[in-house]
């Protein structure tokens, strides 16, 4: 009795083991595929944080930012320290010709050694320090815009994946149901054929559309593990995480009035058309540089040294001696008459440039946001034109499919209606799901994405 009570004990000591190490085993499966319950929202702002071009976008505007920093910090003055020491070999002295040679110690010392310290401050120089600042500015300026439309362009291409991903799994549901149909339809006609009142072509045609229908689901499925792959990389997540969709096809959308704000402030809140201000503010800042070389400029420097020997007085000494001075000094480029009389010129033929390019820029933005508010109100109508469909057509297919057996309608008539059935299904979910990508669009072309 004893024995076999140990033999249960060590039999349940043996059970909790396992069981212990399958639960500690189940967070490393778990990683192995994790899964990632995700909303829209979720989705697009973890884009634009997480999207390794976004990050690079953002280390771009990080430099930009230093070159601001490095352009203010040269209106500084300028201080250079140095030092340096000689060593002097003897003279060499050459007389009638190179025929009476002698050598004799540099006087007053074979050594000679300077250390000094000097700066120079710019006062004025046409504006061209001005120049540089507000042109690496706007620099820093427009890095920063194409950061945030970077992110943006990340984030609608997410938002595309995401309804994708939705639209897919919409799909796969319908499929799913249309298999179990066809399943049903295709046991019910063994059972008519077998009481011989259908042929077997009818058969053989049910076997066929089941078989079309499971074909339809395997690559319903391989296109659901590409967008999710898709989707992974976007949002620079693990290779093996599987994207759980918490939103629907069925999501709230805004209504079309409240968009009009949108299409209204495009001309001024577009990416494009923000990046192609601070080009032409570059540009203008650029003019202003090339004008500063038609002006004088004026600066304070000075400088103080120790020296070894003493080479001011005449013969010189053997001694050290430091010495300083404090100066103003101006200059004026002559020749900058006629050298930047064409750089100016051309300069201002590349504003104009610009200006125009932002132009119609703005034409196009504004031509594009009026043509997706026409798309979003006609994706808004097709929702609800397809919303009445389908109740029209699942009635249809529950008729045709009474008909077919009681003898009354054919089997291409009941395949038809079960495919008109899951068409409407399918076209509804595309429809929404267009609806929502075209109000993301909008949001990007518009500056707010």
């Amino acid at each position: 009795m004893k024995i076999i009570l140990f033999r249960h004990a060590t039999s349940r000591l043996t059970g909790i083991i396992l069981c212990l190490v399958f639960v500690c085993q189940l967070p490393v499966l778990a990683q192995q595929n994790p899964v990632y319950p995700l909303s829209l929202q979720q989705a697009v702002s973890l884009a634009k944080i997480q999207n390794k071009q976004v990050q690079a976008a953002k280390s771009e505007e990080s430099a930009s930012d230093a070159d601001f920093k490095d352009a203010k910090a040269a209106a500084l003055p300028t201080i250079l320290a140095s030092g340096d020491y000689q060593r002097f070999s003897s003279l060499t002295l050459y007389s009638h010709g190179l025929s009476d040679v002698r050598s004799v110690p540099k006087r007053p010392t074979s050594n000679g050694d300077d250390l000094g310290v000097s700066a120079n401050f710019n006062l004025y120089a046409g504006g061209r320090q001005k120049a540089f600042e507000t042109e690496q500015s706007s620099k820093k300026d427009l890095a920063a815009v194409s950061t945030q439309e970077q992110a943006g362009s990340v984030s609608l291409q997410s938002a595309a994946q995401y309804l994708d991903l939705i639209r897919l799994n919409d799909q796969k549901r319908f499929i799913d149901e249309q298999i179990i149909r066809a399943e049903t339809r295709l046991k019910n006609i063994n059972a008519l054929y077998r009481n011989q009142k259908v042929t077997r072509s009818d058969v053989l045609r049910a076997e066929l559309n089941l078989s079309a229908v499971n074909l339809n689901l395997d690559k319903v499925q391989n296109d659901i593990a590409i967008s999710n792959q898709k989707l992974n990389v976007l949002l620079n997540l693990p290779d093996s995480t599987r994207i759980i969709t918490t939103d629907s096809a069925a999501m709230p959308r805004p209504i079309v009035d409240t968009l009009l704000g949108l299409v209204t402030t495009t001309a001024v809140n577009a990416y494009a058309i923000r990046k192609s201000s601070e080009s032409i503010r570059i540009q203008e800042a650029r003019i202003k540089g090339v004008k500063s070389n038609f002006f004088p400029t004026a600066s304070l420097y000075s400088a103080y040294g120790f020296s070894y020997p003493n080479t001011i007085f005449y013969p010189p000494v053997d001694q050290g001696y430091s010495i300083g001075f404090v100066g103003f000094k101006i200059q004026y480029n002559i020749s900058s008459i006629y050298q930047n009389k064409h750089k100016t010129s051309a300069s201002r033929i590349r504003l104009q440039e610009l200006e125009f390019v932002k132009q119609n820029i703005s034409d196009n933005i504004k031509q594009e946001a009026g043509s997706l508010l026409i798309k979003y109100r006609e994706a808004l109508n097709r929702i609800a034109v397809t919303q009445k469909s389908i109740e029209q057509a699942r009635v249809n297919y529950k008729i045709v499919s009474a008909k077919y057996f009681n003898q009354l309608a054919l089997l291409t008539d009941l395949l038809d209606a079960d495919n008109l059935y899951q068409e409407t299904r399918y076209n509804l979910v595309q429809a929404e799901t267009s609806a929502q990508f075209i109000y993301y669009r909008l949001l990007f072309t518009s500056g707010k994405l």
